[in-house]
């Protein structure tokens, strides 16, 4: 479609971080969140979390659609500013420099195939200086869409629809027991144990005889660096870094007028902590602020309810991560999965469009928070 992909990933990691603030499955950090047992004992379920996270969500993505045609009400921001054939090549050249740089210095044999690999680059490179020389036209012709868009649907149609249907069964289970959590008769089985059910369930259905292969595609890694991060974050309390924090927050919270309490503390946890995920990964902030929106909530002297507390936490390190390029694990993933196709994310044309449509967040979560539990008292 001779499109910039960049954008539109930019756009899918941003509406990914929005929607994942719904519910307490779909981000890190609502995990994180829903799974505390003070959370728990206060309420807090999956119905309860996603009634009043839902219209807030709902909220910011008109405001980020709205935010985002008028970024981009030029579209030929949105269209490749090279030739398709230009854009390829360098494609190519990337994969095969990342190609010759995996390789090893073990032996002679390695040496002699990264020159092989580093002569195929040099021709690339000479092939590219001279198709960019001669090209000077535009690249996008607007009649290819329907052409192109068949071509796609051809090439990545559904090609198992046994298993498409076993699978939106093992999901519908998974959704309906996420539900029944607010029933206290049924909530003896945590959301992390359903989640596992339901990828039980799921293997059972699809009659796999190897499942090594199923295996290797578990991201073992990323299950490790979150069990290493809660142990980080466990320290960093017994430490007193969590205690300390907390009073820098109560010290500006009891200083305001007593009916005003409650205004100033969402309004400072969803700043201060959309500002602080913006450039620290909200999954460890989550991990730390939870614990001090509690102790906030059980301050004598504050008098707060903790369910609003909790929701301008889960708003500010959602939505913040949507401020830079390293704010979530989406944006991360999302530019690293580019990078390998040669489309390259840099950390500033992400700012450029993140950080605005962040504080556009913060404004639109503010109000919402506002209204609800200081107006009307939605506790």
């Amino acid at each position: 479609m001779d499109l910039d992909p960049v954008p539109i990933l930019m756009f899918k990691a941003i509406f990914s971080n929005i929607g994942g603030a719904a519910t307490p499955v779909g981000d890190p950090p609502c995990v994180i969140v829903a799974s505390n047992k003070d959370v728990i004992q206060a309420g807090i379920n999956f119905t309860n979390f996603t009634a009043h996270m839902s219209l807030g969500v709902i909220l910011v993505f008109i405001q980020t659609t709205i935010q985002f045609r008028l970024m981009y009400r030029d579209t030929n921001k949105l269209r490749l500013n090279v030739p398709r054939d230009i854009q390829e090549l360098r494609q190519q050249i990337s994969i095969w420099r990342r190609a010759a740089e995996s390789l090893p210095h073990l032996s002679k044999d390695v040496l002699a195939v990264r020159e092989r690999l580093e002569r195929k680059i040099g021709k690339l490179n000479l092939q590219l200086e001279k198709l960019e020389k001669k090209s000077s036209k535009r690249a996008c012709p607007k009649d290819t869409y329907q052409s192109t868009l068949m071509e796609l649907k051809e090439k990545f149609k559904i090609r198992d629809k046994i298993l498409l249907a076993k699978a939106s069964f093992a999901i519908c289970f998974v959704v309906v027991l996420f539900f029944l959590h607010s029933i206290p008769e049924l909530n003896g089985v945590s959301l992390g144990w359903t989640a596992l059910l339901g990828a039980i369930l799921l293997l059972i259905l699809a009659d796999r005889e190897d499942l090594e292969p199923i295996l290797h595609r578990v991201e073992w890694s990323t299950l490790l660096f979150f069990a290493a991060l809660f142990v980080l974050m466990e320290a960093l309390s017994k430490l007193g870094l969590i205690l300390y924090i907390g009073g820098l927050m109560e010290q500006l919270i009891i200083q305001v007028d007593e009916k005003a309490r409650l205004a100033a503390a969402i309004v400072i946890i969803v700043w201060v902590s959309g500002i602080i995920s913006a450039f620290v990964d909200n999954i460890p902030l989550t991990t730390m602020m939870v614990r001090v929106v509690n102790n906030m909530a059980t301050n004598p002297n504050l008098n707060l309810p903790l369910g609003p507390l909790i929701w301008a936490l889960l708003f500010g390190a959602c939505l913040g991560g949507n401020g830079t390029l390293i704010g979530a694990s989406a944006n991360v993933v999302c530019a690293g999965v580019a990078e390998q196709h040669g489309y390259k994310f840099t950390f500033s044309k992400y700012f450029k469009t993140g950080f605005p449509i962040m504080i556009g967040h913060f404004t639109v979560a503010s109000f919402y928070l506002l209204l609800c539990h200081c107006v009307f008292t939605w506790h």
